[in-house]
């Protein structure tokens, strides 16, 4: 039976038919125009469409039967190259909005022999998109998934009501987001409790952003699939909930920030080596400046993450009906 409203949803396998469904569909809307090559919102949105498809494939997948021609790791490899070339879109355009106009002249010059090197790249990247849009692989699995759409196959489990499973769906996610490596980084151990390191000069950032950064943008996708699972059911819950899907988005965007600084930085060592601080010495130092602030945005969260009673009563929130009058612990004021 196909479920089209989600006021008609009820059981596990209903609401799995409709995040596949509400993804799949957004996919396909975005495909023509990402090929146009005319807006990249339209590739931004397609790669967010794959990414959330296959967080409902593993989220979903005790109670849905799916065909060979789809599985996570297709919609991953696709999702994979349509990230590629976001990220390249992103790089380019920070470079010529925010970074280009604030700087002298003559290191504007410079600047467009990168701006040159990433266009290229590109050009490559957008390549491999169209190709794999193209492939037999892709069109398979896009049949799949309509013919699966038309009749789909659900496991017994699938029958029972989505508000009894809540918590088991939801709860080994926010288990691998607490126990992840990431939140080391910056941290240390006092009692057997993780505590953060306060007052980090710039450059202690700096060597753990080189030795640990990987930690970090880990963790940022772990947050990402945290997030894109919690949004599949926020009318089961209150405002609470929705307070702490608030801070993991921050933690995705604090993070990504992180990273997309340290990638341009990486990138343009790769162009000027060990020319970089003489060719763009206001540049290198606005991007070290911005990776210093957002590590302290970063350390807010993570304080308020690694707080015993935040973790304990988020967790919580998922095996009650209403969350209306449970309040959360909320750490520094600077917070929210």
């Amino acid at each position: 039976m196909k479920i089209t409203q989600e006021d008609q949803a009820i059981t596990f396998a209903d609401w799995g038919y409709l995040a596949i469904a509400k993804h799949f569909q957004k996919i396909l809307k975005h495909e023509t125009a990402v090929l146009d090559d005319q807006d990249s919102e339209e590739l931004h949105q397609m790669r967010v469409g794959m990414r959330r498809l296959r967080s409902a494939l593993l989220g979903f997948d005790s109670a849905l039967i799916f065909p060979p021609e789809i599985s996570q790791k297709k919609v991953g490899k696709i999702a994979f190259i349509l990230g590629n070339l976001r990220d390249l879109d992103v790089l380019l355009d920070t470079l010529k909005t925010i970074y280009q106009p604030t700087l002298p002249e003559t290191e504007q010059n410079s600047l467009n022999i990168a701006i040159s090197r990433l266009t290229k790249n590109r050009k490559s990247a957008f390549h491999e998109v169209e190709k794999i849009i193209d492939d037999q692989s892709y069109k398979k699995l896009k049949k799949g998934f309509k013919t699966w759409l038309k009749s789909p196959h659900f496991q017994q489990i699938g029958a029972i009501n989505i508000k009894e499973v809540l918590p088991d769906l939801l709860l080994p996610q926010i288990s691998h987001f607490f126990l992840h490596e990431g939140w080391l980084v910056g941290s240390q151990f006092q009692e057997y409790q993780l505590k953060v390191k306060e007052n980090l000069s710039q450059d202690e950032v700096e060597l753990l952003l080189v030795s640990d950064g990987k930690k970090l943008h880990d963790l940022r996708k772990e947050a990402k699939k945290l997030r894109y699972n919690l949004e599949l059911f926020t009318q089961f819950y209150g405002d609470n909930y929705q307070e702490y899907l608030h801070q993991v988005k921050e933690i995705q965007a604090v993070l990504g920030d992180l990273q997309d600084s340290f990638v341009l930085t990486e990138f343009f060592e790769d162009i000027f080596e060990l020319e970089l601080e003489k060719k763009l010495p206001t540049l290198v130092s606005n991007l070290t400046e911005i990776r210093y602030q957002k590590w302290q945005q970063w350390q807010i969260l993570q304080s308020y993450f690694l707080n015993t009673k935040n973790r304990i009563k988020f967790r919580e929130i998922l095996t009650i009906k209403d969350d209306s009058n449970f309040t959360p612990i909320i750490l520094p004021e600077e917070i929210g």
